[in-house]
């Protein structure tokens, strides 16, 4: 991925398709429509997956919670969500076989009665889950429970109900999805932010334009459709292409809170069916450190970028603590994140919790625009596919959707058992040669290859953790990384696991990069400055009532 390759096309070619919004629902949409032999431009107006995509729970599943709501409401739509979920399940997992992988979760219970309830939900869930390889769930004695997560109240539980789901590293399966649009000749750019369109006689778009935010140079970019992808922002492009139409986004926004390894000390993750107020909540083992979440609650200026603060830190501890022997501190918290969710609007009255998180493709008649709405990670694939069908639809077209078999960048010929001679080869201990091999896939032996000419890019950013200075030249070089921040909280996702230790880094990365992409001083002070504020910003927030 060569951005200034990428914008010299966008100002001097005409595209098929212009797709805006590039996280996990727009670089479906991309990789689906080249594939079907379109000439497709896909852009953000920040990084790749910089919102909504990279800041999700990190599980690829048809949602318990949903086939729950199904049955006590008799809510058609919430099954079929589920149905939908369950059958991308297995799909998302296959593509990219180094950024997903299955995970086991545990549902602890207090009585007989409870496990039993539990168990006949998750029977149905795994009977839902067709042409799928993932174990079935069981029921799980105390004793078994409290093997697999010692850290548990052994008081409380009377036993436990297994079952597995999918996890995925969602910034960099978002980032893989684009990177294979690239290669399939797709022409993408980050930081290009959409201000306004040009029409044709009849009204139609025929024109994005555009402002490079990095260096401030417009764009106008040609193409014969438009596709807005944008997630919660979406209405913002669908007004500024049709000023008449009404909204339809109700955003919510769900907050994580990070804690150390210690909190389960466990590969399994938890899902605690009862909260106070009736949502669901996720302990997960991630990166070397435990994320709980989400909370689901309504949020109305998508302007501002949601955080965590004190009130939901407590919220999640207090949903987790009973569960625990020892229970957490909020001081433990590592870091914290926060995103918004891009729910279709519904009765006023309504929970944002209640509504379904299934998506729609809107055409609008008058401009043209191609308008993806609502849908979650799990079923992006799907979604794409709904989308560039509609855009057959525009172009007389009926090309299959072949993205079901595509392998994503990274998982050709993938084995993570060739980490042994990655380490051999290139002299890396055996942590930093399995982190390598689990977040570039069979391309990590590119990020080791860039130490062999200097020996100083096998050095680690922190002295405890496995990530090495060649990583910073790499993602700048192949995987468009512009910023401090598309390289902490996107790249390496340190800034999701550990704020202290993103501060702590920050020099030697601004250095790194100051270098690659020729910042002058006072731009890499200024780089520096901004994203310590905006860390700083993050620490202070979760301190705020």
């Amino acid at each position: 991925m060569n951005r200034p390759e990428s914008l010299e096309k966008l100002k001097s070619e005409e595209f098929d398709i212009c797709i805006i919004g590039a996280g996990a629902s727009g670089a479906g949409c991309a990789l689906d429509a080249v594939l079907r032999g379109y000439k497709v431009a896909l852009i953000d107006k920040k990084d790749f997956a910089a919102e909504t995509s990279s800041r999700s729970t990190k599980l690829i599943h048809g949602g318990v919670r949903y086939l729950e709501q199904a049955f006590k409401k008799l809510d058609f739509a919430q099954l079929k969500q589920v149905r939908h979920g369950l059958e991308e399940r297995h799909i998302v997992l296959k593509n990219a076989p180094h950024l997903a992988r299955p995970l086991a979760l545990m549902t602890p219970v207090s009585s007989w009665i409870e496990g039993l309830y539990f168990k006949i939900g998750l029977q149905i869930y795994d009977a839902f889950a067709t042409n799928d390889t993932l174990p079935k769930s069981k029921w799980l004695t105390k004793k078994e429970v409290l093997a697999k997560i010692p850290t548990l109240d052994s008081r409380k539980l009377h036993s436990g109900v297994l079952y597995y789901d999918g996890q995925l590293d969602d910034a960099r399966y978002c980032l893989a999805i684009v990177q294979s649009t690239a290669e399939a000749g797709g022409t993408v750019a980050n930081y290009m932010e959409v201000n306004g369109f040009g029409k044709d006689t009849s009204g139609k778009l025929n024109v994005v334009n555009a402002t490079d935010t990095r260096s401030g140079a417009q764009c106008a970019i040609r193409a014969k459709l438009v596709i807005n992808c944008t997630g919660p922002f979406a209405d913002h492009i669908r007004l500024l292409a049709n000023p008449l139409l009404s909204e339809r986004l109700r955003p919510s926004k769900g907050v994580h809170v990070v804690l150390p390894a210690a909190t389960l000390n466990s590969e399994y993750a938890m899902l605690i069916p009862k909260t106070s107020d009736g949502r669901v909540v996720f302990a997960i083992p991630f990166e070397g450190a435990t994320m709980i979440g989400t909370t689901d609650t309504d949020y109305v200026d998508v302007s501002i970028e949601p955080t965590l603060n004190e009130s939901e830190k407590k919220y999640l501890a207090d949903t987790l603590n009973p569960y625990l022997a020892k229970p957490i501190k909020l001081e433990e918290l590592k870091a914290g994140f926060g995103g918004l969710r891009p729910l279709l609007a519904a009765d006023p009255v309504k929970s944002t919790k209640s509504l379904v998180r299934d998506h729609e493709v809107e055409t609008d008649e008058k401009s043209g625009l191609i308008s993806l709405l609502g849908g979650k990670w799990t079923t992006y694939r799907l979604m794409a596919k709904d989308t560039i069908d509609e855009a057959d639809r525009f172009f007389s077209k009926n090309n299959s959707c072949t993205t079901d078999s595509c392998i994503l960048a990274g998982g050709e010929n993938f084995s993570f058992e060739s980490w042994p001679q990655l380490a051999a080869t290139y002299n890396l201990p055996e942590d930093i040669s399995r982190h390598l091999t689990q977040k570039y896939g069979s391309r990590a032996g590119k990020v080791a290859a860039l130490t062999v000419n200097d020996n100083n890019f096998k050095a680690r950013l922190i002295a405890e953790l496995p990530y090495i200075q060649a990583e910073v030249i790499y993602t700048i070089r192949q995987e468009m990384a512009m910023t401090l921040r598309d390289f902490f909280a996107r790249r390496i996702r340190l800034e999701i696991t550990g704020w202290n230790e993103t501060l702590e880094a920050l020099p030697v990365v601004a250095d790194l990069m100051a270098r690659e992409l020729e910042w002058s001083g006072d731009q890499k002070q200024r780089e520096i400055s901004e994203y310590k504020d905006l860390i700083m910003k993050f620490i202070s927030d979760a301190k705020s009532v």
